[in-house]
């Protein structure tokens, strides 16, 4: 049985060799900059090299946003000594459905940060693992931690409660500035950005300039068109409810149920309170308004939740409180332009399902801090320009593995009438059930504790070998041999096109793209 795996580690490598060698020569479309992008960007006269805000108070850079990346950002870079200048629509405290559940591998990041006291007094959980079910069975799946500090693990909790926090302690520094305003464009002088214009709270039209701008203003961003080619997909909706004093069949766990038509998420916000997120496929769901989405829930989804969650999840529908949220996926295509750069949500945006975006968005902070932190000043933007071109380069492996495993993950666990298809779902759910490096590997991945590339995709197409030997053995016949072409076809389909997005030399041979060795400027 083992020789069998060996074979089809070997077998699996040399098939996603040879098909990234099909697109890896591919290079992507040209950066030209859209008309759209005047919609979001005004010129403004020369101000003799200098950035100044418009009220004299002087910042090194400009953050547009304070969700979670900008937050963590502002404190990240005002505890190196830049001063910053923070704006953000609403200080009041968010009330969101989704950016509650912190990988292990984000929480590193946090520690690595310094925000790691951010996830404390908001009743936090610590969450170990996973727990999947299909058909009446379920495996658990916990996070590889044993050569960890007891405290890491994955966090979950009210994303507002969070939010709050992480923005308290960065205005707790005295060259962070915080404040309530909604910026209607960036400001823009022979190409380059040198600030925003914004309305503050009270109405009144006002600029604000810095040697550099980090636009993180969410994934319904309305400034991101002039930073970078935004291709946003809908996949899916999330429709959320709250369950209170519900007890889950593993504790600090989140659950996934591999249900029809797509999966539904559990897991705890609270010490009473345990969030649920029901995707819906496609940008239409039933209406809230007229019962039809309560009907939904207790007819469709309610059936195929575990029996321990039954009873809190049809009061959780009757208690009437169902939000809804688009999920939405988005490459990064940044156009390099000197004095601005993009974060967060408004620049890379994968599916959900996995719980990666925080951990995404760390990870990026944590690359650019290192690239920032050898320069005294920002001033020389064209040079800046240039210098943070490698900030792309750098974080690719990370973040193309969580947006690659997010997207391929979710598609492998919706239902479909295709046998192939239904195939590859159960080999999935076989494969992590299997223990030992099948069900550590995945975990692994998705925990962003080893956000590898490589070892994304050979775990991948072990799965479709996995499901294609389960057809072979013990006699194969024709049917099943179609139907295992077919799953290796359609797994190709999956994952390829995903990873082409994401860019497969930045994904997978960083250190070839010249970027990758840019030096600090010497001024």
């Amino acid at each position: 049985m083992a020789d069998s795996y060996v074979w089809g580690w070997i077998l699996c490598s040399v098939m996603t060799l040879v098909a990234l060698c099909s697109v890896v020569l591919k290079r992507r479309k040209g950066n030209g900059i859209s008309a759209t992008r005047t919609e979001s960007v005004k010129s403004v006269p020369a101000f003799n090299g200098e950035c100044r805000s418009a009220d004299g108070s002087d910042a090194d850079v400009i953050i547009v946003g304070a969700g979670v990346a900008g937050s963590a950002l502002a404190h990240t870079l005002g505890k190196d000594g830049r001063r910053v200048h923070v704006i953000e629509r609403d200080l009041m405290e968010p009330d969101r459905i989704v950016g509650e559940l912190l990988q292990p591998g984000g929480y590193l990041k946090l520690i690595e940060l310094g925000l790691e006291d951010c996830v404390e007094e908001i009743d936090a959980q610590q969450v170990f693992g996973y727990a999947l079910f299909k058909d009446g069975k379920h495996t658990r799946l916990s996070y590889p931690l044993e050569k960890f500090h007891s405290d890491v693990s994955g966090r979950s909790f009210h994303n507002g409660r969070f939010i709050q926090r992480m923005r308290e302690k960065s205005a707790s520094l005295p060259n962070v500035r915080l404040e309530q305003g909604t910026v209607t464009s960036l400001l823009e002088e022979e190409g380059t950005i040198r600030g925003v214009q914004y309305k503050t709270k009270d109405g009144q039209e006002l600029k604000a300039f810095a040697p550099l701008t980090i636009v993180c203003d969410g994934c319904f961003s309305n400034l991101r068109r002039s930073l970078c080619n935004p291709k946003v997909d809908v996949p899916s909706c999330f429709v959320g409810l709250v369950l209170e004093n519900c007890h889950l069949p593993y504790s600090n766990h989140g659950h996934v149920i591999l249900a029809d038509p797509s999966p539904i998420l559990f897991y705890p916000i609270s010490s009473t309170e345990v969030r649920c997120l029901v995707d819906v496929p496609g940008q239409k769901v039933p209406s809230i308004a007229n019962g039809e989405m309560a009907n939904y829930l207790k007819t469709v989804v309610a059936p195929q939740v575990p029996p321990e969650i039954y009873d809190s999840f049809v009061a959780a529908v009757d208690k009437g409180n169902i939000r809804t949220m688009p999920n939405r996926s988005m490459p990064a295509a940044p156009y390099p332009t000197p004095g601005a750069l993009l974060m967060g949500d408004a620049f890379n945006m994968r599916h959900p399902l996995t719980g990666g975006g925080m951990t995404v968005a760390l990870s990026d902070i944590v690359v650019l801090r290192d690239l920032l932190r050898p320069l005294r000043n920002l001033n020389d933007a064209p040079t800046l320009c240039k210098y943070l071109e490698s900030f792309y380069t750098l974080r690719k492996p990370v973040a193309s593995t969580i947006n690659t495993l997010a997207g391929a993950l979710y598609k492998v666990f919706c239902a479909s009438p295709d046998q192939a298809r239904k195939e590859m779902r159960q080999a999935c759910f076989d494969y992590l059930s299997l223990g030992g490096v099948f069900s550590t590997g995945p975990i692994s991945l998705l925990s962003g504790l080893n956000p590898r590339p490589l070892s994304l995709v050979l775990h991948f197409f072990a799965v479709a070998i996995y499901g294609v030997g389960r057809l072979l053995l013990p006699f194969p016949s024709p049917k099943r041999i179609w139907i295992g072409a077919r799953l290796i076809s359609g797994a190709s389909g999956i994952i390829l096109p995903i990873i082409k997005a994401e860019g497969v030399r930045q994904m997978f041979f960083p250190a070839t793209v010249p970027a990758y060795y840019r030096a600090p400027p010497v001024k």
